[in-house]
């Protein structure tokens, strides 16, 4: 769901950070992709393609969305690992919604894309040592990000999606 314009870039940190509070965010990030899965078995596509409402996200939208936001996670992790203090651009995510056609993408697909390469970047996560979870990028509108505030931010993320997702579906 697109982010309200009204939250700044600080107060949209805080509350995905507050989404991840008392969970293990690894832990959180394992397990996303099979709760996903879960939660739209048996759900026919064009229900995972209905909009709750017209400024909202579908389902297979969110898909979407957590899939390219994984890739964007991963190329970010990786160019911090590679040089540190690196900067990081922030991204239009309604841009890429209409761009990369999040309305027409197979939702199932979608998911299994987040899965690859969420398996992909956990599995690096798991091989770093302390040092480098304290790696950091410059991101262009949150400041100095550590890996380990990236990790967090994507468990909240994730939380912040599945509980969307679980509002949908009830309503459906």
């Amino acid at each position: 769901m697109p982010i309200m314009t009204s939250e700044t870039p600080q107060q949209y940190t805080e509350r995905i950070l507050g989404n991840v509070k008392g969970e293990e965010p690894l832990g959180v990030q394992a397990a996303t992709a099979s709760t996903l899965e879960r939660l739209i078995d048996g759900v026919p596509v064009a229900d995972l393609r209905r909009r709750p409402a017209p400024d909202k996200w579908s389902v297979s939208e969110i898909l979407a969305h957590l899939a390219d936001a994984e890739i964007v996670g991963a190329f970010r992790m990786r160019l911090i690992l590679g040089a540190p203090g690196t900067a990081i651009v922030a991204y239009d995510q309604d841009a890429w919604a209409r761009s990369g056609h999040y309305d027409r993408r197979d939702p199932r697909q979608s998911l299994e894309q987040f899965r690859v390469v969420r398996d992909g970047n956990l599995a690096l996560l798991r091989s770093l040592d302390a040092d480098q979870w304290q790696q950091y990028g410059l991101h262009s509108e949150r400041g100095q990000e550590t890996i380990e505030r990236i990790v967090r931010m994507f468990a909240g993320h994730d939380i912040n999606h599945l509980r969307q997702i679980e509002q949908i579906l009830a309503r459906a």
